[in-house]
């Protein structure tokens, strides 16, 4: 039986500081990447996310769907030995809850197409 790769990874946040290095398999996804990173966040930063749906994180100029694997989002450099890949991690702001209502109300009506075709 093979062994499953690890890939070292680290997350970057607004200020600067990082949480990591952590290793994970190839096969973990976004989601799960972003539940460590909702449990590892740095108390004495008292603004928080609370559940994954609050953060984004981005690996090479793309932001990862939930349920984007490891080994689809990196790109190993041919000849390089894998190294810590640092991945960003950007806060959804938190809009009080009578915009937030506004902005759900809006987000249900733009789920059609509003195309013509003539």
């Amino acid at each position: 039986m093979s062994e499953e790769e690890l890939i070292e990874l680290k997350f970057r946040l607004a200020d600067g500081s990082d949480i990591g290095p952590l290793k994970f398999s190839s096969t973990a996804n976004a989601a799960t990447l972003k539940e460590k990173v909702v449990a590892l966040w740095p108390q004495e930063k008292g603004n928080g996310p609370k559940l994954i749906s609050d953060i984004k994180l981005i690996n090479a100029g793309r932001i990862l769907e939930n349920n984007t694997t490891l080994a689809e989002s990196t790109f190993p450099a041919s000849g390089l030995p894998r190294d810590v890949i640092t991945m960003h991690v950007v806060l959804r702001p938190v809009l009080p809850q009578k915009l937030q209502d506004e902005y759900e109300k809006t987000a249900r009506k733009k789920t059609g197409c509003s195309c013509s075709i003539l």
